[in-house]
């Protein structure tokens, strides 16, 4: 699918990419594993900057991160870089500070599509696809997957079924997740002053009073938490340019 033409705003990437990943049991953060022979975390990347509705991109890092010089980007668009913060909504919202401080960057019309580090996946056909069906509508949107199993609750106090949970209407949400800057870095913002929890940007958009919308993705987008995810990663890898 060809980028839409009528999309009048500039869209930047942006990569939260300050965590350690403790499920990988391994002594470097998961974005920096090995998958085909280079880091997850530059496979990721290079996906995003790949996509021609992409500009730039800007990755919040650990100010102590001695991997990031080993990253080959390859591409000619512009990548910043920001400092980390404690949670996610605090990396991304250093993310779009540093934005705000280039001249390369609109804070009135510019949109971001924030992605996981440890997706390095994603399809461009998925890419295309949320920015062709958000549009320009200010709720904003993100990748998303019906669910499909059977949802089981457990306990809270041992790991036995306390129900089943109806899973029509449910998703898993995935990234990439789009909206328009100015909305974003107000939404967060205002859950960080709030003491709220949110574990993506869409959440954090939900609690400021917008509805995204859920644009479905492919499955093969997956995020790699743990030894298991490494190795799909790769054969799903495999595949897709085995297809190109």
């Amino acid at each position: 699918m060809a980028p839409n033409l009528k999309i009048k705003h500039g869209i930047w990437a942006v990569v939260p990419a300050a965590g350690i990943g403790k499920r990988m049991q391994s002594n470097i953060p998961k974005q920096y594993l090995p998958l085909n022979g280079r880091p997850v975390l530059e496979h990721t990347l290079n996906a995003l900057l790949q996509n021609k509705n992409i500009i730039g991109l800007v990755i919040a890092l650990q100010e102590d991160d001695s991997y990031w010089s080993d990253i080959k980007i390859h591409s000619d668009k512009p990548v910043l870089l920001a400092s980390g913060g404690k949670e996610r909504a605090d990396s991304v919202l250093n993310a779009l500070d540093t934005l705000l401080q280039s001249e390369c960057f609109n804070e009135e019309s510019d949109w971001v599509m924030v992605h996981d580090a440890v997706r390095p996946c994603v399809r461009q056909k998925d890419i295309d696809s949320l920015v062709e069906e958000v549009g320009a509508d200010s709720n904003g949107g993100l990748l998303a997957l019906p669910v499909r199993d059977t949802m089981k609750r457990q306990h809270v106090d041992n790991p036995t079924v306390s129900s089943t949970i109806d899973r029509d209407n449910l998703w898993h949400a995935l990234t990439p997740q789009y909206f328009p800057a100015k909305n974003l870095k107000n939404a967060l913002e205002r859950a960080v002053q709030d003491n709220l929890t949110v574990t993506d940007e869409a959440s954090a958009m939900e609690l400021a009073g917008y509805s995204p919308r859920l644009v479905e993705g492919s499955e093969d987008n997956i995020k790699i938490t743990r030894p298991d995810d490494l190795r799909l990663a790769c054969l799903y890898l495999e595949s897709q340019q085995n297809c190109v």
